[in-house]
């Protein structure tokens, strides 16, 4: 299993796509607020389908209570601005994925925390700016299961 983190999430729909994905992957997504949206947001739980009750979602009261929750995992934070490609890292089961809010992606404190290599972009053409939040967690989501073999996956 692996670990989806949303900091600060600011779209009800990008996060239900979301967990619609772990619940499909078995992943276990962690929320760290402030969130821009109720959990019970109808937009969320339209995007979510019925999805919710199969996904293991853990929300966090900030940064420090999230990382401290995975400290026993090792945690890649996503970023345009990363020198490693995702698809060049070789992921293990329980590793995490650290995903930036939609307006303003990772804060640069916290971003600059993680070693180089924890820092990993998808690639772009150099003129586009950052990719829809759902669509880039389901790719790093599913390099990271392919290359475990899709355990449970049919």
């Amino acid at each position: 299993m692996f670990n989806i983190i949303l900091f600060q999430p600011e779209i009800p729909p990008n996060t239900g796509n979301i967990i619609r994905l772990c619940a499909n992957t078995n992943m276990h997504l962690h929320l760290v607020k402030p969130l821009g949206f109720a959990l019970k947001d109808k937009q969320l739980l339209r995007a979510g389908l019925d999805y919710h009750e199969f996904t293991r979602i853990q929300v966090h009261e900030n940064w420090a209570d999230c990382s401290q929750s995975l400290k026993d995992h090792r945690i890649f934070a996503m970023t345009t601005k990363g020198k490693q490609r995702y698809d060049k890292v070789t992921f293990i089961a329980g590793d995490a994925f650290l995903f930036g809010a939609e307006s303003c992606g990772l804060p640069t404190q916290l971003m600059e925390a993680f070693p180089d290599t924890h820092r990993i972009r998808i690639p772009m053409i150099a003129t586009s700016r950052s990719l829809n939040l759902s669509n880039a967690v389901a790719i790093v989501a599913y390099e990271a299961w392919r290359q475990t073999g899709f355990p449970e996956g049919q």
